[in-house]
This record gives C-alpha cells, structure tokens and sequence, in this order.
C-alpha cells in the first residue's frame, strides 16, 4: 500500500499557489483542521501532551530533482485546535538518496516524566520520539529543551529489523504490567493488505525484549486502553489498523484477546494512520488521524488532519463499540447559530430550516425520525453555479451516501443522529453519536457557494433537534 503512495507522490509534486496573500485564508485551506505551512502532509509521527502542550508531529515531505527530502514536521497546541508551527524536529533517514530508499515512516512519541531513559538533562524531563528507517529499524530520537530541539539516540538501533517489512512503532505504556510496550507492523509481503504487529518491552524506553506477535492487523497500528462512556474505571483495550478496522478486548501485556468481530471506525477512503493521545488531561483518550489522498489544487501544501476527537466506549445490544465525538474545544469556534427543534419536513413545501445558516466552515448535529421519507439528506456549499455536495440516507437501504461513499446506518427507536463538520476541503460524519463515521475529502467549485439545504423525499421527515454553528478560523494573521 505504501509503495503505491510513494509513486504517487511523484504525480502530486506541488505547485505554486495563487493565493489571495492572506496567511492561511486560501481556497482549499483547511480552517479548523491542521494542515503543515508547505509541502505534503504525511503520516503522523507522534501525538503527545508534555510540559502543559500538545505537540503534534508529522512527516513533511518534499520533491526535489526526484529526490524525496522527509522531514518530521512539528507544531504545538494549548486546546487542540488552535496550532504553533515549530521548526521541523529532524530528518528520519539522512542517508536516503532517492524515493525508493527514503520511505516516510510514522511514528511516536511519549513523555519520559520519571526519566526511565536517563536522558534527562538539568531540569527537563526528555521527550522521546521511536521511527523507523528505510531499513526497518526502530530508532529513537530525544529532547531535552521541551521539544525545540532534537538529537537522535547514539546507539540507535534499538530493535533491528531482522530482514522483514516493519515499519510505524507504537510506543504506549502498560500500567498493569509496569511496562512501556512497542507495537509495529510486520507485512506478510507486497501484495497483502494486512499483516501482524510485533510486540516488545521495556523497563527503561531503551532496553527493548520481544513479546509476541499478534496476527490479522494492518499498518500503522495503534492499541490504547479506552473507558465506557459514564464509567471512567470500566475500560476495555482496542487495537485499532491504520485503515481504521478495530476489535475490542483484553490485554495483559503479552497477549491481546479479542472480544468482538472485526469492526469499521471510519469508512472514508481519506482516513488513515490514526493515532491516540493517550496521556490526555482528565483521562480522556483523544484521536487525530491523517486525511490521506485529498486534492489541493493550485495550493502551497498537500494533506490535512482529521479534527481531534474524543474516543469511549458504548454497550449497545451488539455488544460494545468504539465511538468518537469532538472534542470540547470546538465550542470555542461557534459563531453564528441556528437552532430548530420538533420540525416536520415535507417534500415539495418551501422552506429549508438550514435556510438561515451558511457558511464554507460549518458545525452542524440533527436527530431526525425518518416516519415515512424514503430518503432524506442535507446539501452542503450548495450555489447557483453548483448542486453542492450531498450527504444523502436512503430509509430503504439503511445506508448514507456522501461523494460515492456508502455506510449502513441503521436507525436506533426509529431516529438517526448525524454529526457533521466541514471545513473548505474536507467533511467528517458521524452516525448516531459517533459509532460510525466517514471522513471524506472534497472541492467544491465556487468558493462563495455556501448554502446549505435539509430536505426529504417521498413522504414525511420529523426533526427533533438540528443545531448548526458557523466555525472561526484557528488561523490568526501572520
């Protein structure tokens, strides 16, 4: 799969943009998703909370002579939403000469707080970031200046790679057994689309002794211990592929005993490589994912993230589900508001309930009882020179369909409950309070065409609830 995306890196290499000069403000840029300054947006590389920050790192990768330079991009956040750009942390493989030898690789980071490692300089705890090579060797990098400077460990290779496919480590610590835990990927050859992930230990994040291998997952996983909504000490373990499939069950640090069938978090083709902000304040598990394969056309930059959200678990009679929903910080963008409740909506009457609302970045959450609607839907950047993209629930088929995406969603005593937030090149869905989603990438025709439209087909649609906020940008002026 990687090596696909390499080659089409080539295709994508960027082009100047013809911006407006406003930082941050041009036509396809992201406003409340993070999107790197320049260059194509790769994988995440780390997600951490240290030193009262949230720091996100990312693979930044550009085209040179077709030479392939990666960088491993940093910025830092105090909510979550609104992010500083720092300079770049490091180079993963210096040695690389050309595409096919300097893969970009994701990775991870963790807070050294007891200073395990022994890295720690004057007063500074160290921050560690774990990558791999082109060679498949796990490697460490460190800081002890709060993440503003990096130097790569000097006896590096921690774990070397033993002449299989392995790649994106997974660094989490494992309170039960006392131990900080590696998870990375082993393929089982080109043409596989999944494969198993090596598990290691430590006492010291340096000192590294092979577990296990678990089989049946895909790249860039990640495996995280999340709480029931409700019930902060009943918590369960997900591991989770980089394609967003996941099961739920018990892990004691050698072993992970699944207790669910393969499940689907997000069904969007631009969701990939997500990764949980494990030591969060208050406990919370937060998600960032990279929205792979969007189009920027004529932009500085190529790729976004999802926006971060908060995952739980729900008991529901098919046994329990992972859910997402975002983050609080969000309500710190509402702008300008609509709210309607207990609404029927007939085909055919005018009137649109989103009429009083528009906008190209916009928050909107709907409970609807579909009664007799053979379908029902909700148009977004809807124009005079364009139909607007639509995001359409076919009562009959159970499903939601948005840009040739198809996700069954079947309705809970009767209603669906639809979360969604788009931004000027990107939607995100989440179907009845987050058990399922779709993250999709977009370019909408006209910049100024940003009416929205609620509509029904076929018969009557009740509207319990809509609330819709426009969004503020979290970019401030250069």
């Amino acid at each position: 799969m990687k090596n696909i995306i390499y080659s089409l890196l080539l295709v994508f290499i960027l082009v100047a943009a013809k911006s407006d000069h406003k930082y941050y403000n041009e036509k396809f840029r992201p406003q409340i998703h993070f999107s790197p300054e320049k260059n194509w947006l790769f994988e995440t590389g780390g997600f951490i909370y240290s030193h009262g920050e949230y720091h996100l790192f990312y693979q930044n990768v550009s085209i040179n002579s077709k030479i392939l330079s990666n960088q491993l991009g940093h910025a830092v956040s105090k909510d979550l939403v609104h992010w500083q750009h720092l300079p770049f942390a490091f180079i993963p493989d210096e040695k690389a000469t050309n595409i096919t030898t300097c893969r970009p690789m994701s990775g991870s980071a963790v807070s050294d707080s007891l200073n395990l490692s022994g890295l720690q300089q004057n007063s500074e705890k160290p921050m560690l970031i774990f990558y791999s090579d082109s060679q498949g060797n796990q490697n460490l990098a460190f800081s002890t200046d709060k993440g503003m400077t990096w130097k790569k460990y000097s006896k590096n290779p921690l774990i070397s790679n033993p002449g299989e496919d392995t790649h994106d480590p997974r660094v989490f610590y494992h309170a039960a057994s006392g131990k900080w835990m590696m998870a990375f990927y082993k393929g089982k050859g080109k043409e596989s689309k999944t494969g198993s992930i090596n598990l290691y230990s430590s006492s010291d994040l340096l000192h590294w002794e092979y577990r296990n291998n678990i089989d049946g997952i895909g790249e860039c996983p990640d495996l995280f211990e999340v709480a029931f909504e409700g019930k902060q000490s009943e918590k369960k373990w997900v591991l989770l592929s980089g394609e967003g499939d996941y099961r739920i069950g018990a892990f004691d640090g050698m072993t992970f005993k699944p207790e669910t069938e393969m499940r689907k978090l997000d069904f969007g083709k631009n969701f990939f490589a997500a990764q949980t902000l494990s030591n969060a304040p208050d406990g919370k598990v937060i998600q960032i994912a990279w929205m792979r394969g969007g189009e920027y056309s004529e932009m500085p930059f190529n790729g976004q993230m999802s926006f971060p959200m908060e995952l739980t678990l729900r008991a529901t009679k098919k046994g329990p589900v992972l859910c997402r929903k975002p983050i609080e910080s969000i309500s710190k963008l509402f702008d300008n508001e609509l709210l309607k409740k207990d609404k029927n909506l007939i085909p055919g009457l005018k009137g649109n309930l989103l009429g009083g609302i528009k906008g190209d970045v916009v928050y909107l959450k709907t409970t609807v009882e579909i009664k007799s609607s053979d379908s029902f839907g909700i148009i977004v950047r809807n124009g005079k020179q364009s139909g607007g993209t639509d995001i359409h629930y076919d009562s009959a088929k159970k499903t939601i369909d948005v840009n040739g995406i198809k996700m069954v969603l079947e309705p809970i005593d009767g209603k669906i409950v639809l979360e969604i937030l788009f931004d000027r090149s990107s939607i995100e869905i989440l179907g009845n309070n987050g058990e399922m989603g779709i993250s999709t990438c977009f370019s909408p025709a006209q910049i100024k065409e940003d009416e929205m439209i609620l509509y029904t087909q076929g018969g009557e649609l009740f509207v319990e609830s809509l609330e819709a906020h426009t969004l503020k940008s979290v970019w401030a002026a250069k």
